[in-house]
């Protein structure tokens, strides 16, 4: 599975100074390897040189909140800290910003090759299901070019770019969706 989905509980509270959800931590065994995240088409939306960013939400943006959480891992099972993390999606009309910079940001993965996105669930791109775009890279390492794809969304099954290996494990929080993922990329050989 290029996704590494699993469940988890968070004790803490939000507003308090901890994280109110960590994401999970991808279980290794001694001769595991994982697997390379499915490649896609980067679609005819990337728009290089997005601000480095966490949170992509800006006041009064309609649509509800995601918070997108995992990790990137070499198929060895090593974390990759410093990884790029390049995400842009649609707004909850289902339109695409090609002038600007709404709901596109990039990166870099934490010292134990965790991320942390806050944005929100995209709309509806006439003839695509529910994705995000992303692009990772690890330091000097290939440029792996991907879509997030949300689970039990009725237009999955008619979208013709659509891969079950990348959707992202998504459970619910208060007001908001919490999707986790793990990224497996290659590094610099």
């Amino acid at each position: 599975m290029s996704g590494i989905a699993v469940a988890q509980d968070s004790d803490a509270t939000p507003g308090s100074d901890t994280t109110p959800v960590l994401a999970p931590t991808p279980e290794c065994g001694d001769t595991e390897d994982f697997e390379v995240t499915q490649a896609q088409t980067a679609g005819p939306f990337f728009t290089p040189d997005s601000p480095e960013r966490t949170s992509l939400l800006e006041d009064g943006m309609p649509g509800a909140e995601l918070l997108l959480t995992g990790y990137v891992y070499a198929p060895n099972c090593e974390p990759i800290p410093g990884a790029l993390i390049d995400f842009w999606q649609c707004d909850d009309a289902g339109v695409y910003d090609n002038v600007g910079y709404t709901l596109r940001g990039h990166q870099f993965s934490a010292d134990d090759g965790r991320y942390e996105l806050t944005t929100i669930v995209p709309g509806l791109y006439p003839g695509r299901t529910r994705h995000i775009h992303v692009n990772v890279q690890a330091p000097n390492g290939p440029i792996l070019t991907s879509q997030l794809y949300f689970p039990d969304e009725p237009a999955n099954a008619a979208d013709g770019i659509f891969d079950e290996r990348l959707i992202m494990d998504v459970s619910e929080d208060d007001d908001r969706q919490i999707g986790f993922f793990t990224f497996v990329v290659e590094g610099n050989s």
